[in-house]
């Protein structure tokens, strides 16, 4: 296939969405928090561009939000504040830049991952290549108790090996401590890619009830019988949802800047 005029990848020609929106339980005007001088959602969008895999915009409840993107030289859509969810963001905003439907996969990317690397959003795009599954996403693989135990670790439960050791198909996604046994458990990373028929389909499926009891907006997709592949990655970026993980972000990326250079 061409080679993309937005990026250095071919394959059907992709988006990256990140929706954001200010209210947060936790930590509010969250995607506004200044990490090295900037607002986290500026080094999240910049990490995207760094993939290279196509055109970066912003999904934004609110006006602040699309400011400070635009002011970094970013693409940002205003999308209504009143959707419940991410991904309903992303789909409102893909409507939005893309009503010729030229864009065949898209990548949801969480404002809230200031640490991602951009390899993660190449890797997110393999499982729809060579498994051909409606969506996609991310583990790592960890041994540490605390994280098994974690409710708010996310764990995901994998058939692995089908076509390569690091690819597999999601059987699924748990806060519970899951696979029992023996080895690791794989964290989930927030980070989904789905084809443009999937995102529109999943987008207007009714929510399930095991999304509701685990509070997990995956788990529609598999209760509505779509297929989600995983690959497995060796780097865990860790999302921003507390003031003590914002502080974490701070001391990582703040100490790694003179000699990364906004890498990881």
């Amino acid at each position: 296939m061409a080679k993309h005029a937005e990026s250095g990848e071919t394959g059907p020609p992709t988006v990256v969405l990140i929706p954001a929106r200010l209210k947060s339980e936790r930590l509010p005007n969250k995607p506004l928090a200044r990490i090295g001088g900037e607002p986290m959602i500026v080094l999240v969008w910049r990490r995207a561009v760094e993939a290279e895999v196509g055109p970066v915009y912003v999904a934004c409840a609110e006006e602040a939000i699309a400011e400070a993107v635009e002011k970094a030289g970013g693409n940002a859509i205003l999308t209504d504040p009143a959707l419940p969810s991410g991904t309903d963001r992303i789909f409102a905003a893909l409507g939005m830049i893309d009503p010729e439907r030229r864009f065949q996969r898209v990548i949801n990317l969480q404002g809230d991952l200031p640490t991602v690397h951009p390899s993660c959003l190449r890797h997110v795009l393999e499982p729809l290549e060579r498994l051909g599954t409606d969506m996609a996403t991310l583990v790592f693989a960890t041994y540490d108790p605390r994280e098994r135990q974690d409710p708010n670790a996310v764990k995901a439960v994998v058939s692995f090996g089908e076509v390569a050791p690091e690819l597999g198909r999601a059987l699924y996604f748990t806060r519970a401590a899951t696979p029992w046994g023996e080895g690791p458990v794989w964290h989930h990373i927030g980070i989904y890619a789905f084809t443009r028929g999937a995102l529109e389909r999943f987008a207007r499926l009714p929510r399930a009830p095991l999304e509701t009891r685990e509070r997990l907006e995956q788990l529609r997709a598999l209760e509505h019988g779509m297929t989600i592949g995983v690959r497995l990655v060796d780097l865990l970026p860790f999302g921003v949802d507390t003031p003590d993980d914002l502080a974490r972000a701070r001391s990582v990326l703040e100490a790694a800047r003179p000699a990364a250079g906004g890498g990881q």
